[in-house]
């Protein structure tokens, strides 16, 4: 019975132990994402000083069933124009999900730019901006983008621009947190775990889901319309 107790006993001290260094290894990434992401935020003053970038690159998110903008993509489109007129570039790259015909969030995204005063020519679509990785490793290899403005908000912001490092892209970054939003608190817990899980895919660093023929940014947006 005591050698019984006694294999237990150690069998849970292993546990714990690997336990404890899994999550040692969680907050170790993902601090590390953060502090080199940190590292290339900007103020929209100070992105107004750079020169030569290719496109200011838009990420998504949702969109809701009747097509309108959800509270965080309007936020990101919204600095994004507003850095097109102060112009940080002559060129927006918005991205996103649009993997089936009735969910299409860069259609939205394109519509709402041109509603609010960038020409369609200038507003270029990655229909297959699955994800974060695939959004910025598309970017380079299909839009042929080396120095780009990304926006988004803030917690968000440290990943897109640890990848883009990471996939030898030259990235800024500009926070789009024009509001509160709603589950934040849990959208920064899930963030954690989609650090470390980028900083795997940037070690390894697979091909997205689509590539495709290239589509220079000096040509005209409309061009990529589904």
């Amino acid at each position: 019975m005591k050698t019984s107790i006694k294999i237990l006993q150690n069998i849970i001290i292993v546990i714990l132990c690997l336990v404890a260094v899994g999550v040692i290894a969680v907050f170790s990434v993902n601090g590390h994402v953060k502090s080199v992401g940190k590292k290339r935020l900007l103020t929209a003053a100070q992105a107004a000083e750079l020169k030569d970038v290719d496109c200011i690159l838009v990420l998504g998110c949702s969109v809701r069933a009747d097509g309108s903008l959800s509270d965080m993509l309007r936020d990101r489109l919204t600095q994004g124009i507003q850095l097109y007129k102060a112009g940080v570039s002559d060129t927006m790259l918005v991205s996103g999900d649009h993997g089936q015909a009735e969910y299409n969030e860069v259609g939205a995204m394109k519509k709402y730019a041109v509603q609010n005063g960038v020409p369609s020519e200038r507003i270029f679509m990655d229909h297959a901006g699955f994800s974060t990785y695939e959004t910025v490793y598309r970017a380079k290899e299909i839009f042929g983008a080396d120095k780009v403005l990304i926006v988004t908000q803030e917690y968000h912001l440290y990943r897109a621009l640890y990848i883009a490092e990471q996939l030898g892209i030259e990235a800024y970054g500009v926070s789009a947190d024009l509001h509160t939003y709603a589950g934040q608190s849990a959208r920064d817990v899930r963030e954690i775990l989609a650090r470390c899980k980028d900083f795997a895919m940037c070690i390894f660093k697979p091909e997205p889901t689509y590539l495709g023929t290239p589509v220079p940014l000096s040509g005209s947006g409309d061009l990529t319309e589904a």
